[in-house]
């Protein structure tokens, strides 16, 4: 049997977020349709922050009331304080992440807080989600490098993985926000992190700002690593990143991955038809390129 890789999809929320084309509610629940066609049974599709700070995200209390529920498919709700979370619950989602992050630049600026002051506001609310049975996860943001403050040390991440492990985190995510790992960093900081959590599950999130995330990927999976973020087309990006480009395509990762032999359950085909739908309706061209070159063989 091939070793199976678990997609998370993260379009309909890390991807449409920083886009210039705001999305009707209907074409959002129609591209959430076609992925969930298309085999995708984990994706996040909701953002709970203030909708002044995200408007594409202004919508996601009417998404997730408007969702057809499947067995087996997972909607995941972002949070990024107490309100946030709670919001989450209230509107079923049937996961929460939540960001933590790894350095005082970028997070003062994205959330207002340092990555101590993250990292205590999980500890704290994590019972929330815990009383309801909802499972909480940790995404640490700028885990690779930080665009004020620059490298991350290393022990800091560990120390923080370590934190939201002992809060109760179903799984810990390492979030390369600005696109700045490379493979050689990610088998460190994953070994390093894996010694500060145990055996929590750990996911990892790359942007593809300097063409690295598919190497990057390749060196999670090598390392151990069985669940990973992508975004149909490769949209998206964080808005509060200087020069912020796409996530890792999802296609593309598709390709990869089924030319190695893994099992992602999720089909090429479709996905590749989606992403040029999801192109039309955003009415300007995606990063990704399976849908310009095609799969091999055709």
């Amino acid at each position: 049997m091939s070793r199976q890789i678990e997609i998370v999809e993260v379009g309909p929320r890390d991807g449409l977020q920083n886009d210039p084309t705001l999305l009707d509610t209907g074409v959002k629940l129609e591209f959430i349709a076609r992925l969930v066609d298309a085999g995708v049974k984990r994706m996040e599709v909701a953002s709970f922050v203030h909708p002044k700070l995200v408007p594409a995200m202004a919508d996601s209390d009417a998404i997730m009331g408007a969702l057809p529920r499947h067995d087996g498919v997972k909607y995941i709700g972002l949070a990024l304080n107490e309100r946030g979370l709670r919001r989450a619950l209230d509107a079923g989602c049937d996961e929460i992440n939540f960001v933590m992050v790894a350095s005082a630049g970028f997070g003062l600026k994205n959330q207002k807080a340092t990555p101590d002051e993250t990292a205590a506001l999980f500890e704290r609310i994590a019972i929330l989600a815990h009383d309801e049975g909802v499972p909480i996860a940790a995404t640490i943001s700028v885990a690779f490098g930080d665009p004020f403050d620059g490298e991350v040390p290393m022990a800091r991440l560990a120390t923080l993985a370590g934190r939201a492990a002992a809060a109760g985190a179903c799984e810990i995510a390492l979030g390369d926000t600005i696109g700045v790992a490379d493979p050689w960093d990610v088998t460190a900081r994953l070994a390093a992190v894996r010694a500060a959590v145990g055996d929590v599950p750990l996911r990892v999130h790359f942007h593809n700002t300097r063409n690295t995330a598919l190497a990057n990927i390749h060196a999670a999976i090598t390392a151990g690593v069985s669940i990973v973020d992508a975004s149909c087309g490769g949209i998206g990006g964080c808005p509060f990143a200087p020069a912020a480009t796409g996530n890792v395509p999802t296609e593309d990762v598709l390709y990869m991955l089924h030319r190695g032999g893994f099992d992602t359950g999720i089909s090429l085909k479709k996905m590749i038809e989606t992403s040029r739908w999801l192109a039309d309706a955003l009415g300007h061209d995606v990063p990704a390129l399976l849908p310009k070159a095609g799969p091999f063989p055709t």
